[in-house]
C-alpha cells in the first residue's frame, strides 16, 4: 500500500524546519547506502547525529505520534530516527530496493525496515524533476508532493528518485517496523479501520460498530509481533 499522508507538519512548522535544514552542513548521501545503493545514488544528505537532523526529527517524531492516519496505517513498533536528503543539478537517486535491516549509529537500535516513508520540505513548484517513482503491485507510480506533506510505501518495493534538473529538492526520509509486517494484513487492517471510523462518524450507535471493532482487534491479536 502506497498512502499519501497529508499535513504531516504545519506550514508554520515545515518553515521552521526548512530554515534549521538550510543552515546545516550537508555531506555526500552515500554515508548510509549499501552496496549497490551506493553506485546508485548522487544527492547531498545531513550526518546521522548532526543537531539539525536531530531537531527536526524529534518535531517530525512527535508530529508522527499525533497523526491519526499515519498511526492506523503503519501500525508502528519502531520508528527510524529521520534522515534528511537534498538533490540539485542534476542529482538523482537510481533505482534500488531499501536495505532489510537498519541500525542507528547513534543508539544501536535495529529495526526491520518494513515501511519507508518520505516527509517533503520543499513544494512541487520549487524544483523540477525529483518524483519519486515506487514500484509496487498495483503498478509504478509517482510522487511529488506539497511540503509538509508525507508518503508511505512498503520498504520492499523497488524506487528511485528522478534527477533535479533546476532548484533543489529537500526531503526527510526515514523508516519504520510495524506491530504488523506483511503489507496484505496491514493493508486489510488498515481499509477495515477506514470502514469503522466512516460508521461511527455517520451513526456513533451504529450496531455493526462494535463487532466491526471485535474483528478488527481479533485480526490485529492474531497478526501483531511486540
Amino acid at each position: 500500500m502506497l498512502l499519501h499522508i497529508p499535513q504531516v507538519l504545519t506550514e508554520e512548522q515545515t518553515a521552521e524546519c526548512r530554515l534549521v535544514l538550510e543552515a546545516a552542513e550537508w555531506v555526500d548521501g552515500r554515508v548510509t547506502a549499501g552496496y549497490q545503493s551506493a553506485r546508485a545514488k548522487n544527492n547531498s544528505q545531513l550526518p546521522e547525529g548532526h543537531p539539525a537532523a536531530q531537531k527536526v526529527g524529534e518535531t517530525i517524531l512527535r508530529a508522527l505520534e499525533q497523526n491519526a492516519l499515519f498511526l492506523s496505517a503503519a501500525l508502528p513498533l519502531r520508528v527510524f530516527p529521520p534522515l534528511f536528503n537534498r538533490y540539485a543539478g542534476g542529482q538523482s537517486f537510481g533505482t534500488h530496493v531499501d536495505n532489510a535491516i537498519r541500525q542507528s549509529r547513534e543508539t544501536g537500535m535495529k529495526i526491520r525496515t518494513d515501511l519507508s516513508a518520505t516527509l517533503f520540505f520543499t513544494g512541487p513548484e520549487e524544483y523540477e524533476g525529483g518524483e519519486l517513482v515506487v514500484e509496487d503491485t498495483y503498478g509504478v507510480q509517482q510522487v511529488k508532493l506539497p511540503a509538509g506533506h508525507m508518503v508511505l510505501y512498503p520498504s520492499t518495493s523497488l524506487h528511485h528518485v528522478r534527477p533535479v534538473t533546476s532548484g533543489a529538492r529537500l526531503c526527510s526520509f526515514f523508516w519504520l517496523q510495524s506491530m504488523v509486517r506483511d503489507d496484505a494484513e496491514r493493508t486489510l487492517l488498515f481499509d477495515l479501520d477506514v470502514a469503522i471510523q466512516q460508521i461511527t462518524a455517520e451513526r456513533a450507535d451504529h450496531p455493526a460498530s462494535v463487532p466491526l471493532t471485535g474483528v478488527y482487534h481479533n485480526l490485529l491479536r492474531r497478526w501483531a509481533e511486540i
